[in-house]
């Protein structure tokens, strides 16, 4: 098979790192997701807790708003990612791999083996995600459902300049309703297989 990248962004409760977990068993990559933090955590030499609160302030904008000429909080978030860009460059670059979130369809969009995929599902079945596969209180599972969107949406807009779910920006559009983890997992898995080859 040839090399090839996959990038997922996807909205809360769809079963986006699911999918891409069940998909990396399926076509034998690596998936990154959670790992990209800790390898910036590693490089910035600053703990994982201290960048996921970077990350969450930048996801929630409100700085550029109050500080319209810029904070040392912003310098620390746009220093992260600028790191985790680096880190998402280097591992496509080493192998085929799937990367999760984090603006990596924005960060390779140059990548001639790279398909963008945003996986999304009606609300209610999200929320019906959350609360029987994730486990939340329904009235927990729509304040996050709501907050983690917001939150996504504004991150993306802020570093890539467009919302997660652009078409112009990506090649797969999947309603995970539909196939369900596996099902969506196998017919993505399907799709690189045709372009790639195996």
């Amino acid at each position: 098979m040839e090399k090839f990248i996959l990038t997922i962004t996807r909205e809360f409760g769809s079963m986006g790192r699911s999918i891409a977990r069940e998909l990396s068993e399926i076509l034998g990559v690596e998936f990154y997701d959670r790992d990209i933090v800790e390898e910036v955590s590693r490089q910035l030499n600053m703990p994982v807790a201290a960048i996921s609160d970077k990350e969450e302030k930048a996801k929630h904008g409100f700085l550029p708003r109050m500080f319209p000429l810029g904070t040392e909080e912003e310098y620390v978030q746009d220093m992260i990612f600028e790191a985790q860009k680096e880190i998402i460059r280097d591992l496509a670059g080493k192998s085929s791999c799937i990367l999760v979130g984090r603006c990596a369809d924005f960060v390779l969009e140059q990548e001639k083996h790279a398909i963008h995929i945003f996986i999304y599902a009606p609300y209610e079945k999200r929320l019906e995600n959350c609360v029987n596969i994730l486990e939340m209180q329904e009235g927990e599972a729509r304040r996050m459902i709501l907050s983690v969107d917001k939150a996504r949406r504004a991150y993306h807009k802020k570093y890539a300049g467009y919302l997660p779910e652009d078409t112009r920006h990506k090649q797969l559009m999947v309603d995970s309703s539909l196939l369900g983890v596996t099902g969506t997992a196998e017919m993505i898995a399907g799709i690189v297989r045709s372009l790639y080859g195996g």
